[in-house]
């Protein structure tokens, strides 16, 4: 069986594909194409599924009616339950880089840091680590918000107080972070709370 190599160096079988099948592939992310390639040890060709974005990259969809999260992904309860992540509180900046500008608390474990990758990404204030300068919590079963020291070198304060490990959070409470300052200001609590109800309930 004749084995040919294209010039991006694609190894395939003339006799069954009139051009290198990789190379043929669409370079649209959302398209997933099928080939002949060639099955090592039997003259016939095997027909394969090809998807041009790399897997780990790919965002799936964890179950019907469900936006998509990226595979591997932890979803919090109150999100798996309603399919929505509502928001239950806010960190708005009173102080630094990004003074006036509102940071979205959702429920359960938020990280706090630079890196687009946090639940919380503050970008513009160098001070801050990149990940995991601090955490606010959000307990919904108890309506209770905390704010813990996150895993960097760097220091979080509440109302001047150093964070050793995990404090209570109080309506608009000033926290440090960094060179900047911000006031707490929650949505869920004793007056109002999300109801954890399934897709479909009324």
């Amino acid at each position: 069986m004749p084995i040919t190599r294209c010039p991006n160096g694609h190894f395939y079988d003339p006799s069954t594909n009139s051009s290198c099948p990789w190379c043929a592939v669409s370079t649209d992310d959302n398209v997933a194409t099928q080939r002949v390639v060639p099955n090592i040890g039997s003259s016939e060709g095997a027909t394969v599924r090809i998807s041009s974005a790399p897997t780990p990259q790919r965002a799936v969809a964890a179950q019907p009616g469900m936006s998509p999260i990226e595979e591997g992904h932890t979803v919090a309860v109150v999100k798996k339950k309603s399919g929505i992540d509502p928001v239950v509180g806010w960190l708005v900046c009173t102080k630094g880089p990004d003074k006036g500008r509102d940071f979205r608390i959702r429920s359960e474990k938020n990280s706090v840091g630079r890196s687009d990758a946090m639940d919380i990404s503050i970008p513009g204030d160098e001070t801050i680590s990149r990940n995991d300068h601090a955490f606010i919590v959000y307990d919904p079963k108890k309506g209770v918000f905390r704010i813990q020291a996150g895993l960097s070198r760097g220091l979080v304060y509440l109302n001047d107080e150093e964070v050793i490990s995990s404090e209570k959070l109080k309506p608009y409470d000033t926290i440090e972070i960094g060179e900047s300052t911000f006031k707490f200001v929650p949505f869920c609590g004793e007056a109002f709370q999300w109801e954890r109800e399934t897709p479909g309930e009324k």
